[in-house]
C-alpha cells in the first residue's frame, strides 16, 4: 500500500501554528522615537521644522487641499492640547464664540471626498 495515500493532510488556509508569531515580551518592531530620529536624520532638520516647510510648500503650490489637510491636523493638535481658555468677553461675543466654534468642529468631522 501507499503510505501517502492516507497522510493526514495539513490545512493550506491559515490558523495558529506553534510557535508561530513574534515572542511574547517583545516590544514593538519599530520605535516613534527610533522612527523620528531616522526621520530627522534623513530629512536633515527637525520633523517638525519638516511639516512647516511641507505646509509652506502647498502654500506656495496653492494646492489648497493638501494645505486643508494641514490645517485640520494642526488644529486638532492645538485643540487636544489647549486645556483652558480664558474669555473676557461679554456674555453675547461669548455665546457667538461658542456657536462659531461648534459649527467649525462639525464641519471638521464632515468627511469630504
Amino acid at each position: 500500500m501507499d503510505s501517502k495515500r492516507y497522510a493526514t493532510k495539513s490545512s493550506t488556509r491559515g490558523g495558529a501554528r506553534p510557535g508561530a508569531g513574534r515572542p511574547r515580551g517583545s516590544g514593538h518592531k519599530i520605535r516613534l522615537e527610533d522612527l523620528m530620529d531616522q526621520i530627522e536624520l534623513q530629512a536633515g532638520m527637525p520633523y517638525a521644522e519638516r511639516l512647516a516647510a511641507n505646509y509652506a510648500g502647498a502654500i506656495d503650490r496653492a494646492d489648497w487641499g493638501k494645505v486643508s489637510e494641514y490645517d485640520r491636523a494642526f488644529l486638532n493638535k492645538i485643540v487636544a492640547d489647549k486645556n483652558e481658555v480664558e474669555v473676557t468677553d461679554s456674555t453675547d461675543s461669548v455665546e457667538a464664540k461658542k456657536l462659531a466654534f461648534a459649527e467649525a468642529l462639525r464641519d471638521l468631522t464632515v468627511v469630504r471626498p
